[in-house]
């Protein structure tokens, strides 16, 4: 099947959207427009002019629409006083006028066909997204491991050594697109899914005709930290526009969820860990509508937990027993340290005096009594680019300037 298009559905009953559903959403969004082309209602509402057309004449018989003119062969329509009286209730009830929803069934068959377990990842892959990191080959093996498995990782391992960028790097390995549509419709209530700010959509058009409730999107990235709480993993009711939008592992379906700070969300790690022991055990969600329906949704992603606090004092065995990844993240070593610090400066533009690199090692862990961190060379540059701005001169790294940013950055040593 050709991933760049989506078969179109030509006729109401091949929605799998209730036909009600679909001409109340029509007929908010030709009250507000004030008047319309049945093209233009068929670009906005994201249906074919068959779809529109049924409409139309549902429009006609109910008297709620009034015909202007005809516009290159097409019937430009406004709403009647009828119609407006009915838009006025229905944006009453609820605010969406986006583009129509896909049904349950679709979204949760479109998903499965995409899964990222179905993904054929290969060494090159991982080589490619991780070329900017400096990692050895055992960790790119435990990496793509990882990720063929289209599970969960738990990356853990003292603060600074890169957790947070390897995982905000894992969607790069992915070099593919996948179908997100704009919203989805569970017993007549209306989830908004797609997100510009979550998913990438493709920028060359789709060749051929395709549905066009769906967005060909790259696999989507969510990323949360220290901001999450248990509300932003359940639909998220908006009291004024009153429908809802889909919480953050729906967004991320068919992509990656980067937990980052793992023990320091506004949450406590257990009920965290207990609301999904059951999505990464069976890989499916359930969600709550008004009234306590609960309905099941996939959960497909790859889950990324990564945190510098202890991971057995985070999770009981059972829960580590269901992140089949586990790679610890350690300092790096001197020759890491100064691959990392040779391409800093590189990126920068930045002078260094010979033997600058091999000084500062030997000055953060004899003098400092520090490890290695893979942050330190960003840090510790950035605190000359500052001091050297301050001065009013060029940044330089010289021995000098790097002891002096040793000294700004690192607390002292505490004396016994």
């Amino acid at each position: 099947m050709d991933v760049t298009t989506l078969m179109v559905p030509h006729q109401v009953q091949r929605t799998g959207v209730r036909k009600g559903l679909l001409e109340d959403l029509a007929l908010k969004i030709l009250y507000l427009q004030g008047e319309m082309s049945l093209l233009e209602l068929s670009d906005r509402t994201c249906l074919s002019l068959g779809v529109i057309e049924e409409i139309f004449q549902f429009f006609r018989k109910e008297q709620l629409c009034e015909v202007k003119r005809m516009i290159a062969g097409s019937h430009v329509i406004v709403a009647s006083s009828q119609g407006k009286n009915r838009a006025v209730d229905l944006l009453a009830l609820n605010q969406y006028t986006g583009p129509a929803p896909v049904c349950l069934a679709d979204y949760a068959m479109r998903i499965e066909m995409q899964s990222v377990q179905h993904i054929a990842l290969k060494p090159a892959d991982v080589s490619r997204a991780f070329f900017q990191l400096v990692l050895d080959q055992d960790m790119l093996n435990r990496l793509g491991t990882a990720l063929i498995s289209g599970t969960a990782i738990f990356l853990h391992g003292p603060s600074g050594t890169g957790k947070t960028t390897i995982a905000s790097t894992i969607p790069a390995v992915y070099d593919d697109y996948v179908w997100v549509p704009h919203a989805v419709v569970v017993d007549d209530q209306i989830v908004s899914v797609f997100d510009p700010g979550v998913h990438q959509q493709k920028s060359a058009a789709t060749a051929g005709e395709s549905d066009r409730r769906w967005v060909l999107c790259r696999r989507p990235c969510v990323i949360a930290g220290g901001e999450l709480s248990g509300e932003m993993l359940d639909l998220q009711f908006n009291s004024i526009s009153r429908f809802y939008t889909a919480p953050l592992q729906m967004k991320a379906n068919n992509g990656v969820l980067i937990l980052d700070d793992f023990g320091r969300q506004r949450m406590r790690p257990d009920e965290l860990l207990n609301r999904w022991m059951t999505p990464l055990d069976r890989r499916v969600d359930f969600l709550t509508l008004p009234g306590g329906r609960k309905f099941e949704i996939p959960f497909d992603l790859f889950v990324v937990f990564s945190t510098n606090l202890d991971p057995n004092h985070l999770a009981d065995e059972a829960f580590l027993r269901r992140l089949p990844n586990k790679i610890a993240v350690a300092h790096a070593t001197p020759e890491q340290f100064l691959e990392i610090f040779r391409r800093e400066c590189q990126v920068r533009l930045v002078a260094c005096d010979e033997g600058v690199p091999e000084h500062l090692i030997e000055y953060i862990t004899k003098e400092m009594r520090q490890s290695l961190a893979q942050c330190h060379a960003r840090d510790l540059i950035n605190q000359v680019f500052w001091a050297a701005r301050y001065a009013g001169v060029e940044p330089h790294l010289t021995k000098e300037s790097v002891e002096e940013a040793c000294r700004a950055h690192f607390l002292p040593i505490a004396k016994h």
